[in-house]
């Protein structure tokens, strides 16, 4: 039989982790220049934590957590996504406290069953940040700017930020009514799902693609014409606050994300390039969640990335990095005597931080060569049964073509500038 991996996960190959390694660097430069600091959570939890934060009537908890019981009898499942588990460590730890700031990001796998399509997977990466402790519509516009600053750390275009406001415990129950009551007029032309959601939690309907569902969602009562005046001005304070840094922002009212802890503020920056599923950033603000998972009253906004689409996004626009070869020196070694001075050398360069490879399986010199150009070394050393019984040996300089015979205790001073 053979083995494949399973529908909806991918392998990250050699020749593309070098792209991943980039951006990654990128995200804990940036996230750490703004002040936070990451943290690593497991990949599994128990499924309540999930349920009680996401909602039981979302997509993600309804239909798309891996989830299993184990040997103890619990109910345990995969990490859909980062808030939840974060916030489960951040009250557990007392980084969540009343009068405290906490910064934190992450980044790391999370999975969820659903039909895989471009940039979206089984298993997939995702980077984010959580602010916790501030209720200002600072803070909001601290989370989006760290966003906008990594995207423009790796050149993104094309880009835009579409915000919202969700409202609050106060004013989303009325807006809440009258959405019910004009999804129920249209029924005849909702899907299944958006039937079945305007019962159970009818802000859901507002996140459906399919065109039916998002024709007869166009028409649908405007939630920011019925907010409070505390979440009015909490937006409007935010929305200057973008616009002061120069931020394009799309207010887009049926903005509300697929998952049930927001409050106030809920936001996306997209990118053109990937279709209907087009965004890169996600998040807003939860300031119910903490108290809700058996923390204080204490307020908190976020955001998450999706790494594969982001490097998508990247590509379409040429701005992956070229590959990058580090390899200083290639010992090709002919003989079994040479092979063992090589491979002696081998450890001594490395020890001393100088990047270096040989043969391990007796090429032709042609082949060692072939490979050392392959490999990008910016010298080759040849190492052969003469060369070792003389103790002189051919240095070639892979970038000139030149080429100069140098004694072993003299590698060191030749490759120096590469090293």
């Amino acid at each position: 039989m053979k083995y494949q991996s399973l529908r909806g996960t991918h392998d990250i190959l050699p020749d593309e982790t070098p792209v991943w390694q980039y951006v990654e660097k990128k995200i804990h430069d940036n996230f750490r220049s703004c002040g936070f600091s990451e943290i690593r959570t497991p990949a599994i939890e128990l499924t309540e934590l999930f349920t009680r934060s996401i909602g039981g009537s979302t997509d993600i908890v309804s239909k798309e957590m891996y989830t299993f019981e184990d040997k103890g009898g619990r109910s345990i499942s995969l990490r859909p996504e980062a808030t939840a588990s974060v916030v489960r460590s951040a009250i557990e730890h007392s980084l969540a406290v009343k009068d405290k700031i906490s910064k934190l990001y992450y980044i790391g796998p999370m999975f969820r069953y659903e039909r895989p399509q471009a940039g979206r997977f089984r298993q997939f990466y995702q980077a984010g940040i959580e602010l916790i402790g501030a209720s200002s519509p600072f803070a909001d516009a601290e989370v989006i700017l760290a966003g906008v600053l990594l995207f423009n750390s790796l050149g993104l275009k094309a880009l835009e930020v579409e915000i919202n406001s969700v409202g609050c415990a106060g004013c989303r129950p009325g807006y809440e009514k009258e959405l019910k009551k004009y999804l129920k007029n249209n029924s005849s032309k909702l899907c299944a799902d958006c039937n079945e959601r305007t019962g159970k939690n009818v802000l859901r309907v507002l996140d459906c693609k399919k065109e039916g569902c998002r024709i007869v969602i166009s028409s649908a009562p405007s939630l920011k014409d019925m907010i409070c005046e505390e979440c009015k001005t909490h937006f409007e304070q935010l929305v200057d606050a973008l616009g002061s840094f120069g931020v394009k922002v799309s207010v887009n009212d049926k903005l509300v994300r697929g998952l049930d802890y927001y409050t106030k503020t809920t936001f996306e920056i997209v990118s053109k390039e990937l279709g209907a599923q087009n965004a890169v950033c996600g998040g807003g603000r939860y300031d119910a969640l903490i108290e809700q998972l058996g923390g204080g009253n204490i307020p908190a906004v976020g955001m998450a990335i999706g790494l594969e689409r982001l490097i998508s996004v990247m590509e379409a626009q040429k701005l992956l990095p070229e590959p990058e070869k580090h390899l200083s020196v290639y010992l090709a070694a002919i003989g079994h005597e040479a092979q063992k001075a090589a491979f002696k050398q081998l450890f001594e360069l490395r020890k001393s931080g100088v990047s270096a490879e040989t043969d391990l399986s007796g090429k032709s010199l042609k082949s060692q060569l072939k490979t050392a150009d392959n490999l990008g070394a910016r010298y080759v050393l040849i190492m052969g049964e003469e060369e070792a019984r003389k103790g002189v040996f051919p240095l070639r300089d892979m970038k000139t073509g030149g080429q100069k015979e140098i004694k072993l205790e003299e590698l060191f001073r030749e490759i120096e500038p590469t090293c």
